[in-house]
């Protein structure tokens, strides 16, 4: 088994928007692929599917360990995409829905990255990610030379770091790619992939990278593509303290908040964010698409990097006790844009 045969097992999506097809191979057998539009997907989201014949073989197996929030979804537009898929997660009842679709299930990590070509990571936080990967039973034992793993998880630089050298100890090949995104782009296939490490692996997966995201970009050696991660998080979360506040001023000197998103939705700094979570954060309702705990790790791993490289960074520190407060107030799997009520409590007081 070589690494240029797993290299050569995908190849960059047509861009004509009817169908293309275009025969490659893995380890050295032939086999065909098929890239459709899909009508199930967003606009720019590609549906693709593995012809077999006499002359090509199965379609290279992935493999998809942790089905939540985000990993749910985007397993989920792989296997509509006609991807050979094979599940794990701690709780197996959140794979039903996606073994009823036709998906399989093993019941660890190791047998996953076994049985399969290419193993996609999606955890909540370093911890976990570690344990998946390197604990019993994890991911790492069960690669080898030809295989693929690729990590979306949001970890700070030495998680990825850590995670690369263990995978890589075993022969296979390892890429970073955290998602700049919450649960409906991850629904709508609209995601950002933030990659960096084995640029041959990225070439390989960038067909699913196609289908469960709406870009990609290759950052280099790994540790990048966790760092910008963690820097579009700071600032995600930063922005939505600051909006919280101006939410909530607007209201007590008399103007109607609802003006104030539409203001704002309408001007300089307009963000999805504002028009998407206003609404509800005025009707103090938080569906939760990015939960409120996961937005704290995150300004708490993003403090570490800037302390690391010795960047002051008072505004993400602040956004970061914001949060904390808000998490003492029980509201940690609530959307992260339940911040508001940190503030909420804190006028109650005074």
């Amino acid at each position: 088994m070589t690494m240029r045969c797993l290299m050569n097992c995908f190849f960059g999506v047509p861009t004509n928007a009817m169908a293309a097809t275009r025969t490659s191979s893995l380890w050295g057998i032939p086999f065909t692929l098929n890239f459709n539009n899909n009508n199930h997907f967003s606009s720019n989201s590609r549906s693709l599917s593995y012809i077999s014949n006499s002359t090509s073989s199965p379609a290279p197996r992935v493999g998809f360990l942790g089905i939540g929030i985000m990993g749910s979804p985007m397993a989920h537009n792989l296997l509509k995409a006609g991807v050979d898929l094979t599940l794990w997660n701690r709780t197996k009842s959140k794979c039903d829905p996606l073994i009823s679709l036709g998906a399989k299930y093993l019941s660890s990590p190791e047998e996953v990255a076994a049985s399969c070509d290419l193993t996609f990571a999606m955890l909540a936080d370093p911890h976990s990610a570690i344990d998946v990967a390197c604990g019993n039973h994890g991911a790492a034992n069960g690669m080898a030379p030809g295989k693929g793993y690729v990590d979306v998880s949001t970890v700070d630089v030495d998680t990825s770091k850590l995670i690369s050298e263990r995978i890589k100890a075993t022969g296979a090949l390892f890429l970073e790619a955290p998602v700049s995104g919450s649960k409906k782009p991850a629904e709508d296939g609209q995601l950002i992939f933030l990659t960096a490490g084995d640029r041959n692996l990225y070439e390989t997966v960038a067909p699913l990278l196609d289908i469960m995201g709406k870009s990609k970009f290759y950052l280099g050696d790994v540790g990048n593509g966790a760092a910008m991660k963690l820097v579009v998080n700071m600032i995600m979360g930063s922005m939505m303290a600051s909006f919280s506040e101006g939410l909530l001023l607007s209201e007590k000197v008399g103007l109607d908040p609802k003006v104030l998103v539409e203001v704002v939705s309408q001007g300089a700094i307009s963000a999805p964010m504002y028009s998407t979570k206003g609404p509800s954060m005025i009707q103090s309702v938080y569906p939760t698409a990015f939960p409120l705990k996961h937005q704290q790790k995150d300004l708490r791993l993003a403090l570490g990097l800037a302390e690391s490289v010795s960047q002051s960074t008072p505004i993400a520190a602040a956004a970061n006790e914001l949060y904390k407060v808000a998490k003492s107030h029980g509201l940690s799997d609530e959307d992260f844009s339940a911040v508001i009520e940190a503030l909420k409590s804190k006028f109650q007081q005074s």
